[in-house]
Formats: structure tokens, C-alpha cells, sequence
């Protein structure tokens, strides 16, 4: 009964997945691919599935918006169940999920990928002046065009990008809305009129050293203000004020007010309320998990990836490629009574488009050590690399990480 809805009938599955976006998609994929026998049920809302990675470059006018969006069921692997409802409460001591119907499903073991929250309310005004007045977000797939709209018809006045609080998915994409819109004004001969600010609520342009000075170089091309410790508050869409929260070093912090001709929104990320309030939850709010295995620290049968897990990774679909292998040969372990091997080093990419035809490929790992692909200086701009983001990666990940086919994503081992 593959992309219908189907009946709840009384079983015990062996997998459960929550959530049918690129981790618990890859999830299952790479389950089925090594036990096709499983009995495996993928819990999604949604019917249409989104590659947001080329949300960025649709916001930089260098990628379709129709050409993210696939419909779910074209992409539920043929062995897997797809319950088309949304999971309300996890009930981990009873091995069990609940469903907005009130139903209830068992299972053998449980993968928890339902991604995160995008929190738009976090920011007064913001969800009435999105997508008008020149507030955007490339977070969202109806907004991200209008980023576009709004870059083009900018020839004089402030623009102004932010950067909430970590974590949040793709860390890089506050910045990278920031050097394609500036690209793009640099060759349209206008940049000199316009005055650009990033503001940062954190403390660092990015969080891996190594790739601090390329940015940088970047950020002086563009003649670029940055503002750290500077959080967005409140947007005031019609009088084109946004009002900011800058912390001083010894904690102190004011308000201030900036006005803006275009102002690009980064929101504030969480994970989803039915993870937040369970047991599965630790401290942040994120599922709890061993850092290599993924496992859940106290429930044995409960694993977890994508953005809603609680490893300290970064947050892309980079990580779910390197996760996924690793989920599931840790679960058919457990659940053959074997001991885990596969080990998961944190594993983590961020292509930084920092002009229209060049990429900085950020890769790292835990701790921001770096894992480099290619034998390449990886703190370089390269035009090989927006290459591999704007046209090899979208085919890797439909044709290859939601498959199943793990192109360099063999689990290290423990």
C-alpha cells in the first residue's frame, strides 16, 4: 500500500521510522537494502518531499524551485509501509508511537528522524511580513524565490542577513544567502550602494577555524558589516525596521533598531514538540543518542539521525549520508544479538557557495576535525566544487543516499 493511506492493523513491526524526509528516507533505504525481509513502516505527514539544500541556490537564481519537490510516494522504497499520518507521542517504555488518530503502532525497534522545527514565531512580526515588504527566508520552499525577487530589484539601500542561535540545519546557509545576493550586485555594478549587514547571534563567522579565513576574504570583497552576539528579535515588515539584541563580553545586552530595504531571515531551530516532551529527549531537546553508534543511551532499541538527532554534528544532509549505513547496521545488529561495529565520526559538509560558480567544501567532523573527500586544499574556493553542489549532489542524493546506494559512506568501525 506504498503512497496511500492504509489501515492500522494490529502488528508488531521490526522498524518504525518517524519521519520521511532525507534521514528517515535514507534510513530505510539502506535497512532494506541489507534485510529486504524486514517488516518496515515509514511515518510521514507529508506528500511532497523537498531537496532543501537547493533552497540556497534558488535563492541566488541559479536553481528551479519545482526541481527540489518530488511527491513522498515517489520515493518510499517498495519493501517499506507509508503511514501518512504524524506522530504525537513517543512511548518509549511501551515500545510503542502514538498517531493524531489516536492510534497506536508497536514495534521492534524504533528510528526517530522527524527533522526539526523551523520556530517563526520566536521572532515578533516575522510571520506576518514574510514574503512581503523585502523579508525573506531561503528556509522555506515558497520564500526562497522571492529571496531572488527581492535581490534583483535591490539597486540602493541596506540588506541585512541573520544568523540565529546553534544549532540550526546547514549552518553555513545565513552567510551563503548573503555572498550570492552580493555576487550578484557585485556583477550588476551596484554592490557600492549598498550597505550589507550580517548579523550573527554567535560568537564566530563559522564554527570551524580552518575555513574562517577564506570567508573572511570573501566578506571584505563584499564589503560586508558583521555583527556578532547580535540576535534578531523583532521585524516591523511595513516600516521596514528590524530590532536586534547585541550582548556585550561581560553579558550585558541592548536593543537597537536597524532599517532595511531587504532582510534575509534565518529562524530559530528546535526539534519537534513530541521529542522535546519525551523521554527520549536529553537536556537541549534533541534525541539522545551515543555519539558513534546512535544508539539511545537508555532505551537500546531506540535510534536515531537527521536533525532531530542529538549527536553534535552539524546538521546537513551530508551528515544523513554518513549516518544512515551506520543506523542500520547498528539496529540489524541489535536485533540479531550482535554487537555494533559501525561507528559514526561525525561527519558533516557545507558547501559554501561564496559567489555564483565557486564553493569552499567544507567538510569536518567531530570536534571540527577535518574529513576531507578530495586530495584538496578543502579552505579553497573552487569552481570543481560548485560543480559537485549545483549539479552532481542533487543526483546524489534522489539517486544514490535515498536508495540506498552508499557512495563513500561505508560506516568506520568501532
Amino acid at each position: 500500500m506504498k503512497g496511500q493511506d492504509m489501515p492500522m492493523e494490529e502488528v508488531l513491526w521490526d522498524v518504525i521510522i518517524v519521519g520521511g524526509g532525507a534521514a528517515g528516507l535514507a534510513a530505510a533505504a539502506s535497512l532494506l537494502k541489507r534485510k529486504p525481509t524486514l517488516s518496515l513502516a515509514i511515518v510521514e505527514p507529508s506528500d511532497r518531499h523537498y531537496y532543501q539544500p537547493a533552497w540556497t541556490l534558488v535563492g541566488g537564481g541559479c536553481f528551479n524551485p519545482e526541481d527540489t519537490c518530488r511527491s513522498t510516494a515517489s520515493l518510499i522504497p517498495h519493501a517499506a509501509k507509508w503511514i501518512r499520518s504524524r506522530v504525537t507521542r513517543l512511548l518509549p517504555q511501551q515500545s510503542q508511537v502514538a498517531l493524531e488518530n489516536g492510534e497506536l503502532l508497536s514495534y521492534r525497534t524504533l528510528v526517530v528522524a522527524p527533522g526539526l522545527e523551523l520556530h517563526w514565531a520566536a521572532i515578533a512580526g516575522l510571520e506576518d511580513t514574510l514574503g512581503k515588504h523585502g523579508v525573506t527566508s531561503n528556509y522555506r520552499y515558497d520564500l526562497a524565490a522571492y529571496t531572488w525577487e527581492c535581490v534583483q530589484k535591490l539597486k540602493t539601500g541596506r540588506a541585512l542577513f541573520t544568523q540565529p542561535a546553534m544549532p540550526i540545519k546547514c549552518a553555513g546557509a545565513p552567510q551563503k544567502a548573503m555572498y550570492l545576493s552580493c555576487h550578484h550586485w557585485e556583477k550588476q555594478g551596484c554592490l557600492n550602494h549598498i550597505d550589507v549587514h550580517f548579523h550573527n547571534t554567535g560568537g564566530a563567522l563559522f564554527g570551524v577555524a580552518d575555513f574562517v579565513p577564506p570567508l573572511m576574504e570573501y566578506v571584505k570583497r563584499y564589503h560586508a558589516h558583521l555583527a556578532f552576539s547580535s540576535e534578531l528579535i523583532a521585524v516591523d515588515g511595513p516600516a521596514q525596521t528590524a530590532t536586534f539584541r547585541d550582548t556585550a563580553a561581560d553579558g550585558s545586552s541592548h536593543e537597537r533598531s536597524e532599517a532595511f530595504d531587504m532582510l534575509h531571515v534565518v529562524p530559530p531551530q528546535r526539534a519537534p514538540a513530541f521529542v522535546r516532551n519525551s523521554e527520549l529527549a536529553n537536556a537541549a531537546g534533541w534525541v539522545a543518542v551515543d555519539e558513534a553508534t546512535l544508539q539511545h543511551p537508555h532505551y537500546a532499541n531506540v535510534f536515531s539521525l537527521g536533525d532531530a538527532c542529538g549527536a553534535s554534528n552539524a546538521k546537513t544532509a551530508a551528515a544523513v549520508r554518513k549516518q544512515a549505513p551506520v543506523v542500520a547496521e547498528n539496529l540489524l545488529a541489535w536485533l540479531g544479538k550482535q554487537p555494533m561495529r559501525a561507528r559514526y565520526t561525525g561527519y558533516g559538509a557545507c558547501p559554501l557557495t561564496v559567489e555564483k560558480g565557486k564553493v569552499v567544501l567544507a567538510e569536518f567532523g567531530y570536534g571540527g576535525k577535518l574529513q576531507p573527500s578530495f586530495p584538496l586544499n578543502p579552505a579553497v574556493a573552487r569552481s570543481s566544487m560548485w560543480w559537485l553542489k549545483r549539479h552532481a549532489m542533487p543526483r546524489i542524493y534522489f539517486s544514490l543516499m535515498l536508495k540506498g546506494h552508499e557512495w563513500l559512506a561505508k560506516p568506520d568501525k568501532l
